[in-house]
């Protein structure tokens, strides 16, 4: 009612003579002043409210004739208007939207693989790989870091490959079950056993001896990795640094930090000693001596492009037929073509 009250007065405007405007707009104005006096605050509905945002919006003088409410008030009906027509718009879930899992994935993994890294780095990253997220989105999906990110033991190895080298003992059963030990040293470089000693009496003094015989003049390592045994001895740093090389000693009980050592011993069990009885020290001692050959000189690597780690060269068809040569007693062979 209070919409056709408005354009009923609007129509009125555009018929009646301008004399009668006057006297009437000055009849309406005396009878809202005497209103204004005898009721505090009047009452409004809705389309009273919508009419005067729609007027306000139309007509620059719409302050000139507002006396009911303060023109204050009517801004604020625009705003709430507002308000309300972009909640609606935005019905649903509210925020941002969720990107994509697999995005997310990535983001953990690029957080957790590079701990050096930033969000401003992974974003940039993420852009060359083809993906527009905002900073502040890889920061949330980063995950927390609660100290200072240190280089991991495999990043170590890695970037110190070239001048590591790692030596370890593992026991050894005889068919009487007496014990004897074995002792390698390996070159992380290309994977290459440089040394290895058999003995039934391990002691520190031997073991300086091995580890002279393995490094002769300026072949020694910048580093050496070993475990926590005892056998090693109290004298064994000072030993090593004659040397120029200088000691590097695992956690306790944490054999995962010395891989490269501890995949060579799983491999001389699984591709030697668990298929023979070893009867004697020296019968161990030539065992090994036949299996580290075929492991230099034969056995291929996936970490060295599936070559050995005293390389061989590509034999193509051209060369001749395929011959094979029985090693470690016929548990290996080795295929090559004649020279």
């Amino acid at each position: 009612m209070a919409l056709l009250r408005g354009v009923w007065c609007v129509l009125r405007l555009l018929l009646l003579p301008h004399s009668q405007l006057i006297l009437e707009n000055l009849a309406l104005r005396q009878q809202l002043a005497i209103l204004r006096r005898s009721v505090r605050r009047p009452r409004l509905r809705p389309w009273d409210r919508v009419f005067w945002v729609w007027l306000s919006q139309c007509w620059a003088g719409w302050k000139d004739a507002l006396a009911i409410v303060t023109p204050a008030t009517v801004v604020g009906w625009h705003r709430q208007g507002y308000r309300l027509y972009w909640r609606w718009k935005s019905r649903g879930r509210p925020g941002r939207p969720r990107i994509d899992p697999e995005l997310r994935r990535l983001i953990h993994r690029m957080s957790r693989e590079n701990p050096l890294w930033g969000a401003p780095r992974i974003q940039a990253e993420l852009r060359l790989l083809g993906h527009n997220v905002g900073e502040s989105t890889v920061a949330r999906y980063m995950g927390r870091r609660h100290k200072t990110p240190s280089p991991t033991w495999r990043s170590f190895l890695a970037n110190h490959v070239e001048c590591l080298a790692s030596v370890d003992f593992f026991v050894v059963p005889t068919v009487t079950f007496r014990l004897l030990y074995a002792f390698v040293v390996l070159c992380h470089h290309r994977r290459r056993v440089v040394h290895f000693n058999v003995t039934s009496h391990p002691t520190a003094q031997w073991v300086r001896q091995q580890i002279r015989e393995a490094f002769p003049f300026d072949e020694a390592p910048r580093y050496l990795i070993r475990d926590n045994d005892g056998v090693y001895g109290d004298g064994l740093r000072q030993h090593l640094e004659s040397l120029g090389i200088e000691e590097v000693r695992i956690a306790p009980r944490s054999p995962w930090q010395t891989p490269f050592v501890e995949r060579l011993i799983g491999s001389v069990r699984r591709e030697c000693l668990d298929y023979v009885v070893v009867l004697s020290k020296r019968h161990l001692y030539s065992i090994l001596k036949s299996y580290f050959d075929y492991y230099n000189e034969s056995r291929t690597h996936l970490s060295l492009g599936r070559n050995c780690p005293i390389s061989r060269e590509v034999e193509p068809p051209e060369k001749g037929p395929v011959f094979v040569e029985p090693r470690v007693g016929g548990l290996h062979h080795r295929y090559r073509r004649p020279a």
